[in-house]
C-alpha cells in the first residue's frame, strides 16, 4: 500500500500521522509532501520513506498513491495560510486514491457538526481508517 501524506506549516500534524501509520503499518511505503522544506523535514523525521517537497511534489504523489492523509485545507485551494495552490488542491481531489481528511478547524476552514477532537484522537481515526482502506481491498 502506498500512503501519502501532506501536511504544511510546520509539520506537527504530518509527523504525527507519519510516525502512527509507520508504527502500524510497516509494510506500508509511506511518502510525505509538505508543502515546505520545514514540514517535509518535520515528517522525513518521523519515519516517512520518502520525502520531497512543493506544488509538483504533491502532484505527483497524487497519481502514485492508494491513500492519501492529510489535513482537510489540501482540498482547499489557498488555505493554509496560502500553503495550498489550486493546482494541488486539484491534483488531491482528481487523485484515483481515497482520502483520509483531518478535520482541523482553523485557517478559516470550519468543519460544522464535527466534534473538536485532540490531535492524539484524529491521528488515532487515521490509523483506523487506513486499516479499513486495507481490508477491503
Amino acid at each position: 500500500m502506498k500512503i501519502l501524506i501532506i501536511d504544511a506549516q510546520g509539520g506537527g500534524l504530518g509527523k504525527q500521522v507519519v510516525t502512527a501509520v509507520k508504527q502500524s503499518f510497516p509494510e506500508a511505503e509511506v511518502t510525505a509532501v509538505g508543502t515546505n522544506s520545514a514540514a517535509t523535514s518535520a515528517m522525513l523525521k518521523a519515519g516517512a520513506d520518502h520525502a520531497a517537497t512543493g506544488e509538483n511534489a504533491v502532484i505527483v504523489g497524487c497519481r502514485r498513491a492508494d491513500v492519501i492523509v492529510g489535513p482537510i485545507g489540501i482540498v482547499i485551494a489557498d488555505s493554509m495560510w496560502g500553503e495550498i495552490t489550486p493546482a494541488m488542491a486539484a491534483a488531491v481531489g482528481q487523485s484515483r486514491a481515497r482520502r483520509i481528511l483531518i478535520p482541523i478547524n482553523h485557517c478559516d476552514n470550519i468543519i460544522v457538526g464535527v466534534p473538536d477532537l485532540s490531535v492524539g484522537r484524529l491521528v488515532a481515526g487515521v490509523v483506523e481508517e487506513i486499516r479499513a482502506v486495507r481490508e477491503k481491498c
